[in-house]
């Protein structure tokens, strides 16, 4: 049986924001919004700039973030 490690897809995500200083919109489970920058984020959480403040919002709070770019080309065959 062939073992294969596990795909994570959050990572190049949120790299390729914080890279890019996108601006992101993260809809949370209770159904608030916020809106702006990515600055850090780990195993647990993100931090984002909202107007200038930092806030630390926790991955498990998270129903969505949606970055304010457009998606990427797909590669070339």
């Amino acid at each position: 049986m062939i073992v294969k490690p596990p795909v994570n897809v959050q990572d190049p995500f949120f790299h390729s924001l914080r890279h890019e200083d996108a601006t992101v919109e993260v809809l949370l489970i209770n159904g608030e919004s916020r809106v702006g920058r990515l600055k850090r984020f780990d195993k647990f959480a993100v931090v984002l700039e909202v107007s200038g403040v930092e806030e630390m919002v926790y991955k498990h709070a998270i129903a969505s973030i949606r970055a304010d770019r457009p998606a990427p080309a797909p590669p070339a065959p």
